[in-house]
């Protein structure tokens, strides 16, 4: 069953493959909980790593983590195996890499505020549409300073200092309200006690370690631990998106590869979608509508097709669909709606099977040459290769420590950004107002001697001097020497990057090659 340049699935009447050369037109896995979902999404990563083809997916529930290690020898495998034809069954782990947020389960994922961008760090800290405007203010004022935003540290005093400065920053970029600010600040608490503080940093995740292939030519299976990542469903959906935006903004252009550079497993996909505003699901569906031309497959995995939009199921052509329940209206609905995507099989009617599939079994339409959906089938779906269900502690420990970037990710580093200029340039201002005031102190005490004693000191100035104004204790947006000489290099700064530094259709930073 294991033909070069197709992915094995399982069987209906026939073999049931999945072409490589249209893997990259994205896909769907959908079904109730229980029917098989994640043995699907499981057996597909295996067809696509040995085929040379690394695939990132979240480990929702633990489960996935099996495919690292070789399967064992059970009736039941053997059994299906045996009926369905499958007979140059295996059992045999694949190359995997364990990756974790929290880096708690796998080596740490990073991200910079910057590479984050202030459209998706908006959706993760469910801003308001006047806030995000104060938040893309901050990202613009950073970007026109030279100011670096890596950490969660760096994005409040880039906050801070827009709220010391906002006269100066509201005649140059817009009305900076000081509620905003405070609204971003404490939402930015609450997404710190979420741990997002262990997310964004550096080292910075580099995609092309994503992208690796063993000694053997097999695709890497790249799996992140999300169990306790869910607990954060928004952080989950936005780090997901990000991580797509990233592959799109950064890969170049390939058409329509004899097979993908990378599969994009993308599960829990409700997430992505709830309660997303407008704006940026028109950028999703703009994203995973080009992302193929660089050789990306992108397949979602949720219980109901209704949880993707219309705009968004259009696009996935590969399809498995497990079994559904109609007890409820919606579910009704979801079950014509799946079974209408689908290419009709005269041999039964679609909306009936779907509710009496069973576990493993599953309706599977691929699309053939030309790009044209088959058949749809009801299919019996292989049984793994690598182990059902998750590996021990002591298993995966000894996967991440012999992984091929353990010393790429694992150190956290803490370079100068904006939170050290922008203290810099505080203790610089002070510095300033302390000389200031030591030589008002001075004039002053010249003054009472000269008052009291008649005595003129000869090298004063005698010219006549305006009454000097008492120090006002409110802040002063007029800059100090130090000040103004440490801002202009910033921008010189900036403006050399200007042509190097550029946002992409998510708002995330990508360089100018």
């Amino acid at each position: 069953m294991f033909v070069d340049g197709k992915v094995y699935l399982g069987t209906s009447t026939q073999a049931e493959y999945l072409d490589l050369k249209l893997a990259n037109r994205h896909g769907l896995i959908t079904g109730a909980t229980g029917t098989g979902k994640t043995v699907s999404l499981q057996i597909m990563a295996e067809g696509f790593s040995r085929a040379g083809v690394p695939v990132f997916c979240a480990d929702v529930k633990g489960d996935l983590s099996g495919i690292a290690v070789s399967g064992e020898s059970k009736d039941f495998l053997e059994e299906r195996a045996s009926n369905i034809g499958f007979d140059d069954y295996i059992y045999e782990a694949f190359p995997t890499i364990f990756w974790d947020l929290f880096g708690r389960q796998g080596h740490p994922i990073r991200a910079t505020i910057s590479d984050m961008g202030p459209l998706l760090l908006s959706r993760l800290l469910d801003l308001t549409e006047v806030q995000e405007g104060v938040l893309n203010i901050a990202f613009a004022y950073a970007d026109d300073e030279g100011l670096l935003l890596l950490d969660l540290k760096d994005l409040r005093a880039i906050l801070n200092d827009v709220d010391e400065n906002d006269d100066i920053i509201s005649k140059r970029y817009g009305r900076v309200s000081r509620a905003s600010i405070g609204a971003i600040q404490r939402a930015l608490l609450v997404l710190e006690q979420q741990g997002a503080e262990h997310f964004f940093g550096e080292r910075a995740l580099d995609i092309r370690d994503l992208m690796r292939t063993d000694k053997d030519g097999r695709g890497v299976v790249n799996v992140l631990a999300a169990d306790e990542l869910m607990q954060s469903p928004r952080l989950y959906a936005t780090f997901l998106l990000w991580l797509l935006s990233e592959l799109f903004e950064e890969l170049p252009e390939v058409g329509n590869p004899d097979k993908p550079h990378l599969v994009f497993f993308f599960d829990e996909a409700h997430l992505l979608f709830d309660d997303a505003p407008d704006a940026l699901m028109d950028k999703v569906e703009q994203v995973v509508k080009l992302v193929r031309s660089k050789g990306v497959g992108v397949y979602f995995v949720t219980q109901n097709p209704l949880d993707i939009p219309d705009p968004v199921l259009a696009q996935l052509g590969n399809r498995v669909q497990h079994a559904l329940r109609a007890y409820t209206p919606r579910e009704q609905r979801a079950v014509k709606t799946a079974a209408d995507t689908f290419r009709p099989n005269p041999d039964f009617k679609t909306a009936d099977v779907i509710t009496q599939l069973g576990v493993g079994e599953a309706l599977v339409s691929t699309l053939e040459k030309k790009g044209v959906p088959s058949i749809v089938g009801r299919t019996m779906m292989r049984p793994p290769s690598s182990r059902l269900g998750p590996i021990l502690p002591a298993e995966r420990a000894e996967i991440i420590k012999n992984s091929p970037v353990a010393a790429l990710y694992d150190e956290t580093m803490d370079r100068d950004s904006a939170y050290e200029e922008l203290l810099r340039r505080a203790e610089a201002k002070l510095r300033e107002e302390q000389l200031q005031l030591e030589r008002e102190n001075q004039d002053d005490f010249g003054d009472l001697w000269e008052t009291r004693t008649g005595y003129r000191d000869k090298y004063r100035d005698d010219r006549p001097k305006t009454k000097r104004k008492t120090r006002k204790s409110r802040r002063s947006n007029r800059q100090t020497p130090t000040e103004d000489a440490v801002k202009t290099f910033a921008r010189t700064v900036a403006r050399q990057l200007g042509d190097q530094l550029v946002r992409g259709i998510l708002g995330s930073l990508k360089r100018g090659r």
